[in-house]
């Protein structure tokens, strides 16, 4: 039967999907719009199935804040290569998908989220067809505060939240100075109380194993470690690291000077 333009367009439109591949979807199910969509979709989930194995490292990291900023959200969607990754109707897919997670709090109700129709782990199979890669949600947190800010780093590569313990009139300026900070310096934790203590009990038998090599005695190497965990704790906790603006004081020191307030979470995603 014929297939219009008008009808390739409206398909193309409502999937974004080429435009052969949806003449030929709209040829199969005899003009069926609907059934065409699920051609498409059954595509997407051959595809999908090919390329289980693949890895999907690149892709478009996003945050987005609520309009009274008391809520953030950073979501991950990933492909496999770089050239997917920058295409303008691949970040337009990834800004929607992380407006419509605002409203979920776990990465499993969103992905059942309903999007134009479809859940949202439907429509990444969808895409996967559309595209020829495997694409996936590969990072979905949340951070709730007084007030979020949100930073995303050049190329959409890594984004953080940042939560302060009150609202204050540079409580914008504040939160994007230590989201990048985040960003830039990768904290495990926000401070020493939030470091698993299997992370802490591994640091300190690294540093009595180095201070045996180095020679110093046993009854000594208690007190020595406590001395090293604490420059850990400087080296890798939020509020406990140097400034990137101002190394002479901490992060947490440049909070309370700025804003007169204390910083309440974070949360960070990057693309490995």
């Amino acid at each position: 039967m014929k297939i219009t333009a008008s009808e390739v367009n409206k398909l193309r439109q409502a999937t974004g999907a080429g435009m052969m591949d949806c003449k030929k979807a709209l040829v199969e199910a005899e003009g069926d719009f609907d059934k065409a969509v699920e051609n498409l979709r059954i595509k997407g989930q051959k595809v999908a199935a090919n390329r289980a194995d693949r890895e999907s490292s690149e892709g478009a990291v996003l945050a987005k804040v609520n309009a009274d900023q008391t809520a953030g959200v950073i979501v991950s969607l990933n492909c496999e290569t770089d050239f997917v990754a920058k295409n303008e109707t691949y970040i337009a897919l990834a800004n929607d998908l992380a407006d419509l997670a605002m409203g979920y709090d776990n990465l499993e109700s969103f992905l059942n989220a309903d999007y134009k129709g479809m859940t949202v782990a439907e429509k990444l199979t969808e895409q996967t067809g559309v595209i020829g890669e495997k694409i996936e949600i590969g990072g979905f947190k949340t951070l709730k505060a007084p007030f979020v800010g949100s930073y995303i780093h050049a190329g959409n590569k890594i984004a953080t939240l940042v939560g302060l313990s009150a609202v204050v009139d540079n409580a914008e300026e504040v939160s994007k100075n230590v989201a990048m900070q985040a960003a830039a310096m990768n904290p495990i934790a926000l401070d020493e109380n939030g470091v698993d203590a299997a992370v802490i009990e591994k640091e300190i038998e690294i540093a009595k194993d180095q201070l045996r090599q180095e020679g110093k005695p046993e009854a000594m190497l208690d007190n020595i470690a406590k001395g090293k965990l604490k420059r850990f704790f400087k080296d890798n906790t939020l509020v406990n690291q140097d400034y990137i603006k101002d190394s002479k004081i901490s992060v947490g020191n440049y909070v309370k000077t700025a804003a007169a307030v204390e910083v309440s979470g974070f949360a960070r995603l990057a693309l490995v």
